[in-house]
């Protein structure tokens, strides 16, 4: 097999990639239908079971000798070409790991959450739902230009001038804005966002703006600063601290001050130590949280 993918038969690769074992099932369902959600696989897909049978959370003693640590920022393979795993997986792993929660955040949509929270209750890991919001119209909502879409006449502009080259690009413009429901309601609103933002834009390229989600939120979400597609970050990185200060403004005049985080990551990176940095004392001088996360892609 030659585009520099593994030695392998295509056969299997496939099998591998589709969570699928050699017989064709996958790993621990007596069904032929791969585990799959679609029609093609069958009317109902199997129940959960987990790949180690003896994997549960753990009780998080004071003895225990770690940090208790939630992850906030993963993305499963719903998000293509940025997640790797299942979500089956990632609940497993962070089981194994003793997690106190996990968060999937796909971009711009909950398609693994029913597969997620099944795992996840299987293996007794708390959950948090969420999603990775793209702010602009061309694929998976970027803007041509890079500008964030703030109204809809913003968004209509950015969708008139979308390049049909830029459709299939794996890292396409458009800031990031990372939503995490609070509860029942919070889930609901954003299960609305998401609908409302499919809707209005065409397949591949939902439309957001953050007025509109900050109305449809009102209360209800959690608002991470982001990746480094994130305003804030973004701002920083382009223009210094006082551009990031301003982004970061916008979102507690939009979501509130007592609803938005600033996340901090380090991937090793030579400069994330500096931003991280940056963004903590832009945090402490607004008198906001910070939140650490390993923004999860694969």
């Amino acid at each position: 097999m030659g585009f520099n993918n593994p030695d392998m038969p295509w056969r299997d690769l496939e099998q591998m990639l589709s969570g699928r074992g050699k017989d064709g099932r996958a790993p621990g369902s007596p069904s032929w239908n791969g585990g799959g959600d679609g029609p093609a696989w069958g009317r109902k897909r199997q129940p959960f079971q987990p790949s180690t049978p003896d994997v549960t959370h753990p009780l998080m003693r004071p003895d225990a000798g770690c940090v208790p640590y939630a992850e906030l920022h993963c993305h499963s393979n719903f998000s293509f070409l940025d997640g790797a795993s299942h979500p089956e997986q990632l609940a497993e792993e962070a089981a194994r790991l003793g997690l106190e929660a996990l968060a999937v955040t796909d971009h711009d949509g909950l398609y693994g959450v029913v597969r997620f929270a099944e795992a996840a209750r299987a293996v007794g890991l708390p959950t948090v739902f969420g999603a990775e919001i793209t702010l602009g119209s061309s694929p998976r909502g970027g803007a041509r230009n890079g500008r964030v879409a703030r109204s809809e006449a913003d968004t209509q502009q950015q969708l008139r001038v979308a390049s049909d080259n830029e459709r299939h690009v794996p890292d396409p413009h458009g800031q990031h804005l990372l939503v995490l429901a609070d509860g029942p309601a919070g889930y609901a609103r954003l299960a609305r966002a998401l609908s409302l933002g499919h809707l209005a834009g065409e397949k591949g390229s939902p439309q957001f703006t953050l007025a509109d989600l900050a109305d449809t939120g009102a209360g209800h979400w959690w608002v991470l600063t982001g990746c480094r597609k994130g305003a804030v970050p973004a701002a920083l990185t382009a223009e210094g601290p006082r551009a990031a200060g301003r982004e970061l403004m916008r979102l507690v005049e939009l979501f509130g001050r007592d609803r938005v985080v600033v996340e901090l990551w380090d991937h090793g990176d030579p400069l994330d130590s500096a931003r991280n940095d940056a963004l903590a004392e832009l945090a402490a001088r607004h008198d906001l949280a910070c939140v650490a996360t390993n923004n999860v892609h694969y």
